[in-house]
């Protein structure tokens, strides 16, 4: 397949890349270096099947030649980043999905959109099957990324349902490995980067809010395992708008044009999580508290039934060892 990967130069983006290009398929990246960085797919240039194209998704988009799939991961996708940049989020979440689903048409190109737990908001149902609707406040600092994130969904089943464009929409939750920023404000990378350094590690709130991590390769391998759901579809099928809609009608059909939650269903509390850190970094590092976040969300984790079924998928990697690895990475770039 010829592949094109918005935001391919992120943290995700480029562990996609790597897997995508592994299994013998060819990689167009494109990223307007908003928050990814080169660095991530410099092991990458000059492969043969490879190519990046420094571009930002809002404005005109073209690409030569034919695409088999596009996968929309163009966003921040850390709160310290979409409140840097709330209109840029918002922009690449509305006009951005619109210009790319638009490519995929074109193309008659499968697409998937990297959609996120955020859709949830603070949620008042533990764990969050795909059926729940969220709790958003829309007017709130996060909203815009939230936001974002529901429309591009809105769009994306838009498009699905009156153009028969063949879509995935997959929604991730917490998601920490190598290639994160030392000092992108995520939990996991905030709290390693602290404790290799000696610092303390902040905690806001009194930290008993929960999260669920889910290790980079088994998110990747996850959100692969959808995109090529059904891959032996001709190119007629895949674009012809009555045979999507009589798979509409077949639960199993349909539900891979639905959400499908991808993340770690271990549920661990934020304090939990910053002492694991100190113990597996053997830090001396105390932990402070701060006040927490405008709408920071009580509780986070994925209900992966849809995924289990549909994809035969679940989270291979112990948290440990992906803590273990990942603090590994830390050590050599900090």
């Amino acid at each position: 397949m010829r592949i094109l990967i918005t935001g391919g130069a992120g943290f995700l983006g480029s562990h996609l890349s790597d897997m995508l290009l592994q299994a013998g398929h060819s990689v167009i990246c494109m990223d307007n270096l908003l928050t990814g960085r080169m660095d991530n797919l410099a092991h990458l240039l000059g492969h043969e099947r490879f190519s990046f194209i420094k571009y930002d998704v809002c404005d005109y988009l073209h690409v030569e030649g034919p695409l088999d799939a596009v996968m929309h991961f163009a966003s921040p996708a850390s709160p310290q980043d979409y409140m840097e940049f709330p209109i840029a989020t918002m922009k690449v979440g509305a006009m951005g999905t619109h210009k790319v689903l638009g490519l995929a048409r074109a193309k008659g190109a499968r697409f998937i959109l990297a959609s996120t737990s955020e859709v949830y908001g603070d949620p008042l149902v533990n764990p969050q099957p795909e059926t729940y609707w969220g709790n958003v406040n829309p007017i709130s600092p996060r909203g815009v990324y939230d936001e974002a994130k529901r429309f591009a969904e809105a769009m994306t089943m838009a498009f699905h349902r009156y153009h028969g464009v063949d879509t995935r929409i997959v929604r991730i939750f917490n998601t920490f490995g190598p290639r994160m920023r030392p000092h992108d404000g995520r939990v996991v990378s905030n709290f390693i980067v602290q404790a290799l350094q000696g610092k303390p590690l902040s905690v806001f709130g009194d930290g008993s809010q929960t999260r669920s991590f889910c290790y980079v390769e088994d998110l990747a391998r996850g959100i692969i395992s959808l995109l090529m759901l059904d891959s032996d579809k001709t190119v007629e099928q895949r674009t012809d708008r009555k045979f999507l809609l009589r798979q509409q009608e077949s639960p199993n059909e349909s539900s891979m044009h639905e959400p499908v939650n991808i993340g770690n269903p271990r549920e661990l509390t934020v304090l939990e999580i910053a002492k694991l850190v100190l113990e597996l970094t053997r830090s001396s590092s105390t932990i402070t508290h701060h006040p927490l976040p405008v709408d920071d969300p009580k509780v986070r984790r994925p209900d992966i039934t849809r995924a289990r079924a549909l994809l035969n998928w679940e989270p291979q990697v112990r948290l440990e060892d992906a803590l273990l690895r990942t603090i590994e990475y830390f050590k050599k770039v900090i």
